[in-house]
């Protein structure tokens, strides 16, 4: 009977949406330098990162693996994380921050000193930094991201 109940249980649970869990105390220094486009970006390595970090991803979607977070950077709580999954062109990480572009940059700005300038005059601008990092509109917050040519293949 007890064996039942905790099958139960488990299958219960199997519906359910995993949780965001806490990000690392590296989270900042790692995600926050990739993010801003001071460092390398290996997809391999933030997949790894992300997936012992916060469990598995939710979802693959778009060329990226999608996870949940609880995470902070720059003073902005970020709630997913996004790496590309290898099948174009371009490595990539990014994050969805609960922040409009306008407040990120400025929290960026204040933390890390990088700013980020509008490419046009529209209402909702892509804001880009010299170093190439990009925060755009997402669903009402921002996602800010850094994208990057993928090395080729030695021989190719």
């Amino acid at each position: 009977m007890r064996t039942i109940r905790l099958l139960a249980a488990c299958i219960a649970c199997a519906g359910v949406l995993p949780q965001a869990m806490a990000a690392p105390s590296t989270f900042g220094p790692v995600v926050g330098s990739a993010l801003l486009c001071r460092d390398d970006i290996d997809n391999a390595y933030f997949h790894r990162y992300f997936t012992l970090a916060f469990g598995p991803s939710y979802k693959r979607e778009g060329g990226a693996y999608w996870f949940r977070a609880d995470a902070t950077l720059w003073g902005s709580p970020v709630r997913e994380v996004l790496v590309s999954d290898g099948s174009g062109d371009l490595a990539f990480i990014a994050a969805v921050a609960d922040a409009t572009p306008d407040e990120l940059d400025t929290a960026i700005r204040k933390s890390a000193g990088v700013r980020h300038r509008k490419m046009d005059a529209s209402r909702h601008a892509v804001l880009e930094s010299a170093p190439g990092s990009r925060i755009v509109y997402f669903q009402a917050r921002s996602k800010i991201y850094c994208a990057k040519s993928r090395p080729p293949l030695p021989g190719h």
